[in-house]
């Protein structure tokens, strides 16, 4: 029964049906390449926190508590800032902190082992998209195409990784535009795209419609005065609800949680009722 797929109605009040224009986060909302991440930046990071002077009287499952707690604050804004806070955490713990960005390359580095294989799979064989995308991201984002809105990529992870990505998954095309992090970090933002979007097509509020699985553009897309639709995905299992992600979303402001999209008709038909 758990699995059944449902729209959960946070907020019936919300205005729909008036959207013009959409903003996609990518990892966990359209892509799974990256499936996992986590199990990657927490371990590290907690190493690097276990190794400072300060850190010796406290457990590892507390140091690695704390870091999945920093981690997942700042998950949907690009991965220097968790690099940035895990610097600052150094700095308090007693220990020398490294340049963020030295954090960030070990990083990749790291996830770029686990996700090496999928990468492979994808250049030799694109018709595995399939197995890499959240259930129905195809579905959707052609109906939402047919509908005639205008949709944009945003994702926290780097611009070049975000178009290699979208690119071997086949979605690129759907998109008017795709930002993604970048060696400037200050150039960048969510809520920055969604700024430029409404004022080059003086849109109100309610013609905007964002998609994600991270606090940070659903609190974007809510603060504009747009409708956030909440993807809770269980990523590993590639259906049901990821529990821990729909709480999160639903105390970011989600106007709906979905399991994923692959009801797309019913989907559509509640977001375009007026």
């Amino acid at each position: 029964m758990e699995d059944l797929w449902s729209i959960e109605v946070v907020n019936s009040s919300v205005s729909r049906g008036k959207f013009k224009f959409a903003i996609f986060d990518f990892d966990g909302t359209i892509s799974l390449i990256r499936e996992g991440w986590q199990q990657i930046m927490i371990p590290y990071f907690t190493d690097v926190l276990a190794a400072c002077s300060g850190a010796k009287d406290i457990t590892r499952e507390t140091i690695a508590e704390e870091a999945r707690d920093f981690i997942y604050i700042n998950t949907g804004k690009q991965t220097i800032y968790q690099c940035i806070e895990l610097a600052e955490r150094v700095e308090k713990l007693g220990g020398k902190a490294l340049d963020p960005m030295d954090y960030k390359e070990e990083y990749h580095k790291r996830l770029s082992l686990r996700i090496a294989d999928r990468i492979a799979e994808l250049e030799k064989n694109s018709s595995a998209a399939v197995n890499h995308v959240v259930p129905g991201s195809f579905e959707i984002l052609s109906a939402l195409k047919d509908h005639g809105v205008v949709m944009y990529l945003a994702s926290g992870t780097d611009e070049k990784y975000v178009l290699q990505e979208a690119a071997l998954l086949g979605v690129d095309h759907f998109f008017t535009g795709i930002y993604g992090a970048r060696d400037d970090y200050k150039s960048f933002s969510k809520k920055m795209v969604m700024d430029k979007i409404k004022t080059e097509n003086n849109l109100s509020g309610i013609e905007l419609i964002a998609f994600g699985d991270g606090y940070v553009e659903i609190e974007n897309v809510k603060s504009a005065g747009g409708f956030a639709c909440g993807v809770a995905t269980d990523e590993v299992r590639r259906r049901g609800i990821d529990q821990w992600k729909r709480n999160r979303l639903k105390s970011s402001g989600a106007d709906i949680i979905i399991p994923d999209f692959s009801e797309t008709p019913r989907l559509m038909m509640y977001l375009f009722e007026e």
